[in-house]
């Protein structure tokens, strides 16, 4: 395999050419300051401030009874308040793009999707309706990793550690779409060559690895 072509898969080069027979979506390039949020481990887990009021879990749950084991303790009061990133610019753009899609969108980096961070979503999928919501999704995802740091990593050719620019992909949210009846094509000289239910692609990968 070939850096070029690890980079021909990334969403925001192959969906010009296919974009009238996939879902609908809009790209933003992500500034080096998101990416930097998204990779840095040394400090607490902190959502951007949004500059539009938009809250990633609206709809938790608290128990009053026990909000007091979660007060900040008086002697800590003269403590300096935790420095929430904010993206102003990036946040009023993707705002705009999800209400051009009609509202609910599912997001993705480059070739990823944060489908292993669903458990923390309110929704219990990828469904997104704002910034945050897409942030959180991205910070507690492991799959994003991939596109992060280890994307050329097979490679015979690797000279990049990385690709040049990261791309965050809004695609349209369809309820009636179900995991479990998406399915990858694989073609070879115009030819269908293979296709697979996309949960099983690894296992296909390999056997396709040992077709000699």
């Amino acid at each position: 395999m070939k850096e070029d072509e690890v980079n021909r898969c990334q969403i925001q080069n192959w969906y010009p050419r296919f974009k009238s027979l996939t879902i609908k979506t809009k790209f933003h390039k992500l500034p080096e300051s998101f990416i930097n949020y998204l990779i840095d481990d040394s400090g607490p887990f902190l959502l951007p401030h949004s500059v539009t009021n938009e809250d990633a879990m609206p709809n938790r749950v608290h128990n009053f009874e026990e909000e007091d084991d979660f007060q900040v303790p008086e002697e800590a009061s003269d403590d300096e308040p935790l420095n929430r990133p904010s993206f102003p610019e990036l946040e009023i753009e993707i705002r705009e793009s999800i209400e051009t899609l009609g509202g609910t969108i599912i997001p993705k980096l480059n070739w990823s999707s944060p489908k292993d961070a669903a458990w923390i979503s309110p929704s219990q999928n990828l469904s997104c309706t704002c910034f945050n919501e897409i942030a959180l999704l991205f910070r507690s995802s492991d799959s994003l990793t991939h596109d992060l740091f280890n994307a050329y990593d097979s490679c015979s050719d690797k000279v990049s550690s990385r690709p040049e620019s990261f791309y965050l992909a809004l695609r349209k949210w369809y309820p009636s779409l179900k995991p479990e009846m998406e399915f990858r094509c694989f073609v070879k000289s115009n030819e269908l060559v293979g296709i697979c239910q996309r949960e099983n692609l690894r296992r296909f990968m390999e056997n396709v690895m040992n077709w000699n």
